[in-house]
């Protein structure tokens, strides 16, 4: 295994050629795999990984290997297809082929999509109470009070998924249930159609005949009367039966003004949960989540940063990541927050990209108190720079929606449990002492 030796050597030269990002964007998750014929084969999560470093780094790559292998080695690259459970990628101790591996993730009887499960939802203060729900809901659909279950919330927060990851959970732990996921728009349209077709019998058949049934986005009926009428009569079948009924929302069920109110209190018969928009720490772990679904290793700053910017929608957040790695492709440059800004001020807009950030404040704060910025995050521990320091931590706190950890590793590594500390310390300061207050109110000012 002298090729394993080589490429180790061969990545600490590219590591002290290489900027750290780039060095951990792009090599940190790629191994050798095989060394035949002066071939080197080098692994990689996916093709996009393949195509940059084919691209960008090629030469670079060659360089390092034939110092390490002292001769011309030729680079052979491997894709990832990472699509099956470990146990699945042997058979009678063969590779199994790789159209076997392609998932298939549409399921066509229930029209589920197999990707949204419960285990890719990632889960935090804003969504608990709705998971939890949706989950009591999957292990015993029908069973529960939670009959119908409604979630609601605003678009792009993660209702979709939590309903299908519902669908799925079911069908892989009692494959004979008959689940359907359909949206309000393609109940409504089938329902049309039926009229024209004269097969309304077989319509209302079709939807009687399932066990659990998944509906998104039920505000799509108001002002549909006759459809309205329709699904009333399906839901109460359905509920009659012990059938479970999910349904989805983009605002409370009182707040659907045009749909009737025998369908709203039908609603309300069971339970309505909310999904709150996640908190700067979900949203930078749905970002993670979703850069190692695509085997791509994100610079954290620039996770943070998308999160930071973007808060309100989840989708549109992993819309800014996925146009981050396509910029970077095209551009052949690193993924860096630079980069990121390009991609979010075209999303967002300047003015709302020219949020404040850590560094301002800790300037603002330093030229107040004729100190350093290096000061201000180093380690003395003198009155003035503590308060100072402590006032700055606060107004971090206040102005911008970073992470208590990622406050205290800004002011010198410090735990968030110090950044706590030195919020509490200032707000009873500002409580207590008018001119402490007058000071951080001007600091603010300045700064806003």
């Amino acid at each position: 295994m002298d090729y394993i030796k080589n490429w180790d050597k061969t990545l600490a030269i590219l590591k002290n050629d290489l900027s750290t990002q780039a060095y951990q964007t792009w090599f940190l998750s790629i191994r050798a795999l095989s060394f035949e014929n002066n071939e080197i084969t080098i692994e990689v999560p996916n093709r996009f990984h393949y195509e940059w470093l084919d691209s960008k780094y090629k030469d670079v790559i060659k360089a390092a290997l034939k110092k390490t292998f002292k001769n011309n080695v030729k680079i052979k690259y491997s894709v990832i297809i990472n699509t099956a459970p470990d146990n699945a990628l042997q058979e009678n101790g063969e590779a199994k082929k790789l159209d076997q591996l392609i998932p298939q993730e549409y399921h066509a009887a229930s029209q589920l999509n197999r990707r949204y499960t419960f285990q890719s939802f990632v889960e935090g203060r804003g969504n608990q109470f709705a998971k939890a729900a949706a989950s009591s809901v999957a292990d015993s659909p029908g069973q529960t009070p939670f009959n119908p279950l409604l979630i609601y919330s605003t678009p792009g927060l993660g209702k979709t998924h939590l309903l299908q990851a519902i669908g799925n959970h079911i069908l892989k732990h009692t494959k004979d249930t008959r689940v359907v996921y359909v949206t309000s728009e393609k109940f409504m349209l089938d329902f049309i159609s039926s009229i024209q077709n004269n097969k309304s019998t077989e319509f209302a058949r079709s939807y009687r005949n399932h066990d659990v049934l998944l509906l998104d986005d039920v505000q799509f009926f108001q002002t549909k009367e006759q459809t309205q009428e329709q699904f009333f009569h399906l839901f109460n079948d359905l509920f009659q039966q012990g059938k479970q009924i999910v349904l989805t929302t983009d605002r409370h069920p009182n707040e659907l003004t045009q749909l009737k109110q025998r369908l709203v209190s039908r609603f309300q018969s069971g339970l309505i949960v909310d999904i709150q928009p996640p908190d700067l720490e979900t949203r930078i772990a749905i970002l993670m989540n979703k850069a190692k679904n695509e085997g791509l290793d994100i610079p954290y700053d620039v996770t943070e940063f998308i999160a930071s910017s973007i808060k309100e929608d989840i989708r549109s957040m992993e819309g800014a990541l996925v146009k981050l790695l396509a910029l970077a492709s095209l551009k052949k440059e690193d993924i860096t927050v630079d980069l990121s800004k390009q991609v979010i001020e075209d999303l967002i807009g300047a003015e709302a990209l020219s949020q404040l950030s850590l560094n301002q404040i800790s300037a603002m704060v330093a030229k107040t108190y004729k100190l350093t910025e290096k000061q201000l995050v180093g380690k003395a521990r003198t009155m003035e720079l503590v308060n100072a320091r402590h006032i700055a931590m606060f107004l971090c706190r206040e102005l911008t929606s970073s992470s208590l950890i990622s406050i205290g590793t800004f002011f010198g590594k410090r735990d968030h449990s110090t950044v706590i500390h030195a919020c509490k310390t200032v707000e009873e300061k500002i409580t207590n002492d008018a001119g402490f207050a007058k000071n951080v109110q001007n600091i603010k000012n300045q700064l806003t």
